[in-house]
């Protein structure tokens, strides 16, 4: 086996189970405090440090990923993992709200600092590792589709888990899952995998191609858009239909498992072009208009008098949002690394997930507003203007090739 399939594949396994671990953690922490009695709002507030973290490992995650090599990154996400797990294990019953609150937010922000430095580290080893391939779509479609698809079986393991073996002893084993991941990669990863000369201002590491800051603010108010109906909005609007908590962590792994498999299969419905632009950027524009359609007829299906059964609607509503939003996410995820220059694409990698923990941030808070203030029509009605901003900045995208893209 090839020294960079090698690599691709160790890097991939790891991430498969870090993700795991980090979807099984968000429904592990929603579940439980929502039926705790904490309000939406607040369940909302719960992650807020978790996104805000996220942006601030996705930027400097980059620059230090080129500085010190991706294994060690990774290494530092994993070991983050395992203390926000242990950390938010030691939570006390006895402790007042607003204590037990601010002790879930800084466990929150440490796992959001581990996951987007594990996540910057990961996407950009695939570039390093494809480079002269000719292979960067199709790695990267399998690589994110695959990757969402053990975030959805995570769902159902953290709804499973939290019934079945209680809060605590589900964060203790979680924890193990991550250790071993951190020995395995330790023993087995190049140490010197997407090593190079980094960034040495901070102007110099904002200083982006027009491609890669037009595609990092597509990706905030995509992101925004999903994640102010997900995060928030559907679990309490599912599991306040009498959903129980593992039917409710069933549906979104589901979801999530099937647009990971779309994402995967992204490259045989995109039509590809020899500069490696072209094809790809028109298929951006449309399947961003064509996604941004769903929300908002559903929020008007919603409103229909007599309509019953409003929650099987909505399940099937936000499983048809699954595909243009799996092939939107493919192909931002493509393009991203297009436009990323070869010498540094960590940093554009970091500098663009942290756009996307930007759009994370604010659906978060959004999700648990809205839903307070009108319910779930008002987290769609949201989605869809998020995803029209969306859909109008990618008509600025560059659609010529550079000249280091890898097809």
């Amino acid at each position: 086996m090839a020294p960079s399939v090698r690599d691709y594949l160790i890097v991939s396994a790891s991430y498969w189970g870090f993700t795991l671990v980090d979807g099984a953690l968000r429904m592990v922490v929603l579940l439980h405090f929502f039926k705790l009695g904490y309000s939406p709002f607040t369940l909302a507030f719960l992650f807020l440090l978790y996104e805000f973290a996220g942006i601030v490992a996705n930027l400097a995650g980059g620059w230090l990923a080129v500085r010190f090599g991706i294994p060690r990154m990774l290494m530092v996400g994993q070991a983050l993992q395992i203390a926000g797990l242990v950390m938010l294990s030691l939570l006390d019953p006895a402790w007042s709200a607003a204590a037990s609150v601010a002790w879930v937010v800084a466990a929150q922000g440490i796992a959001g600092l581990a996951k987007d430095f594990t996540k910057t580290a990961s996407k950009s080893a695939i570039k390093a590792t494809s480079e002269g391939s000719g292979q960067l779509f199709r790695w990267v479609a399998y690589f994110t589709g695959s990757k969402n698809a053990m975030k959805g079986l995570g769902f159902f393991v953290g709804g499973l888990l939290l019934g079945v073996a209680g809060f605590e002893p589900t964060l203790w084993l979680m924890a193990l899952v991550i250790a071993v991941i951190l020995v395995a990669g330790v023993l087995t990863l190049p140490r010197q995998l997407g090593k190079a000369k980094s960034s040495k201002t901070m102007r110099e590491l904002f200083a982006k191609s027009r491609g890669v800051n037009l595609l990092a603010a597509a990706r905030i108010f995509m992101f925004g858009a999903r994640d102010v109906w997900f995060v928030v909005g559907l679990p309490v609007f599912l599991y306040a239909a009498g959903w129980r908590f593992v039917e409710v962590g069933g549906f979104l792994a589901a979801w999530t498992i099937a647009y990971g498999g779309i994402q995967a299969a992204a490259p045989r419905l995109v039509a590809r072009s020899a500069d490696g632009l072209s094809r790809e950027v028109p298929n951006a524009r449309l399947w961003a208009g064509l996604l941004a359609a769903v929300p908002l007829v559903l929020a008007v299906l919603l409103q229909r008098p007599g309509l019953g059964q409003s929650d099987l609607v909505v399940a099937a509503g936000l499983a048809l949002f699954a595909l243009p939003f799996a092939v939107n996410s493919s192909l931002h995820s493509y393009l991203i690394l297009a436009y990323a220059g070869s010498e540094k694409a960590a940093e554009d990698v970091g500098f663009y997930y942290a756009a996307n923990a930007t759009g994370r941030l604010v659906g978060i808070l959004l999700s648990g507003a809205l839903y307070q203030v009108g319910g779930l029509t008002a987290c769609l009605v949201g989605s869809a203007a998020m995803l029209a901003a969306c859909w109008a900045i990618t008509f600025l995208l560059p659609d010529r090739t550079p000249s280091h893209v890898a097809l």
